[in-house]
């Protein structure tokens, strides 16, 4: 008797599951398309350049390769020392970081960067900078086409933090591509972070970094902790004190 009102219910159960999905399809399919369909907003219009080396209409050109006006001494101030020739610019040995005069906090960014054409130094000590988003997150810079050292500090590397998931380096005679989406992190009134910096990265069209969520600023030495800052920040580009060049370098704030 148990087992035939076992089968008795579980006919009537699966009748009404089929009604009911019968239903909703009907009902899903008397809805028109245009209900699904909207109009606004309406994303504005941006050029995005001619060739890749072209920046998008509304980016912020940091460096076109004329002069280096849009940026500073980080230390105090003062017009950076790093020569520029020929569309590039190069760290100027114990001149000091420079930053941007503007300040950003969620960016795309794009830079062109390429290790010392001379050869010299194993590890970090081989065409060493970095970059620093808000001027204390860190995404390497580093020769490290055939070169070894910790792979948390290796180019592309969120430096101590995250290991990039390809080497995707090029010889020191060729230019690197860094496509990079940084969220800034958010504090509360108490100081206490409550979304993390986010970064995604891509290194000559590679995805090296997929929203890596840090853990706090960059440090040498220690673990990372958050403390409370600005909204936006300066971009800083480091002097390591090997002549790594630049150029190509733009932002479009998010």
């Amino acid at each position: 008797m148990r087992t035939r009102l076992r089968i008795i219910t579980l006919f009537f159960t699966a009748f009404i599951l089929s009604t009911g999905l019968a239903f909703c399809q009907t009902e899903k399919t008397q809805l028109p398309p245009e209900a699904t369909e909207f109009y606004e907003p309406v994303p504005p219009k941006v050029d995005p350049g001619k060739t890749t080396l072209d920046p998008p209409s509304d980016a912020i050109v940091l460096f076109s390769g004329k002069d280096l006006d849009m940026w500073q001494s980080a230390k105090d101030g003062s017009f950076p020392k790093w020569k520029v020739t020929d569309g590039t610019f190069v760290v100027e040995k114990g001149t000091g970081d420079i930053q941007t005069k503007q300040a950003f906090g969620d960016v795309q960014l794009h830079i062109e960067w390429r290790s010392p054409q001379v050869i010299v130094g194993e590890g970090q000590g081989r065409g060493n900078s970095g970059i620093f988003l808000m001027g204390m997150y860190e995404l390497q810079v580093l020769d490290s086409y055939e070169s070894k050292t910790y792979t948390n500090g290796q180019a592309a590397s969120i430096y101590k933090q995250s290991v990039p998931l390809v080497n995707a380096t090029k010889a020191p005679t060729e230019w690197e591509v860094y496509d990079v989406i940084f969220s800034a992190p958010k504090f509360n009134a108490n100081g206490i972070v409550t979304k993390p910096a986010t970064i995604t990265v891509l290194h000559n069209g590679v995805l090296v970094q997929n929203h890596f969520a840090l853990r706090g600023p960059t440090e040498y030495i220690g673990i990372p902790n958050y403390k409370a800052h600005a909204d936006k920040l300066p971009l800083k580009l480091q002097d390591h004190g090997n002549p790594v060049s630049y150029r190509n370098i733009w932002v479009r704030e998010l």
